[in-house]
């Protein structure tokens, strides 16, 4: 069975969160489309997510091994285990779709601390040993992603690169990954009045249907 996971990054309730809000419609729609699929939820404000201490590694990205793992204490085997299962529950999905605001250029810290969890040497990164570039590890089958977005002002597309680093920086660690398909849903404009927030929400489910068209989950994810 495919699975979607649909990761949410923002400590507001779905109904006043206007990226949860449309990452809900995004998904549910999806799975009217595709039934098939299995949805697991991550919400990376109610998930405890580990800060990574140097005890954790044997080397650069490398997790410590079972043996090493049993000489640490109860409290560092835990978060150990922890970071394996959230790594394998990553690499376990084929459809991702994370729900993140804007935050001072970029998204919320728990984003960029579950990134660092997931980003592992044998699991969805390889070193070669003697030089040379890493290399990603999930593209062994169709895998994508879709990063939907809110953001209080509107940004044109020529100033993107400078002022919104935080997509920018998904999109080049799924690909850093291996996962090449990428898709954005950006919700711009929601001001600070409700009437913006509802005509960019608006405007942005207008755009659900025709991501949800792109995929083709049969054989290949972005056609």
């Amino acid at each position: 069975m495919k699975k979607l996971l649909y990761i949410t990054v923002n400590s507001k309730p779905e109904n006043l969160s206007s990226s949860k809000t449309v990452g809900r419609i995004f998904v549910n729609r999806f799975i009217e489309k595709y039934p098939e699929f299995k949805v697991e939820e991550l919400d990376l404000y109610k998930e405890h997510i580990p800060r990574l201490e140097y005890e954790y590694f044997e080397s650069r990205n490398c997790i410590v091994n079972d043996k090493a793992t049993n000489k640490l204490t109860d409290k560092q085997q835990k978060e150990i285990r922890k970071i394996k299962e959230l790594c394998n529950q990553f690499i376990e999905s084929d459809v991702y779709v994370i729900a993140s605001p804007m935050w001072s250029l970029s998204f919320p810290a728990p984003l960029k601390e579950y990134i660092d969890c997931i980003v592992q040497e044998h699991k969805t990164i390889s070193f070669p040993k003697k030089g040379g570039k890493p290399e990603g590890l999930l593209n062994d089958r169709d895998r994508a992603v879709v990063y939907i977005q809110s953001s209080g002002g509107s940004i044109p597309w020529m100033a993107r690169p400078i002022f919104n680093r935080g997509l920018n920086y998904i999109e080049d660690i799924m690909k850093f990954m291996g996962i090449s398909k990428f898709e954005t849903l950006l919700i711009d404009g929601t001001g600070t009045t409700n009437e913006e927030r509802l005509a960019a929400l608006e405007k942005a489910k207008e755009k659900i249907d025709g991501i949800i068209e792109k995929i083709d989950v049969r054989d290949t994810l972005f056609v």
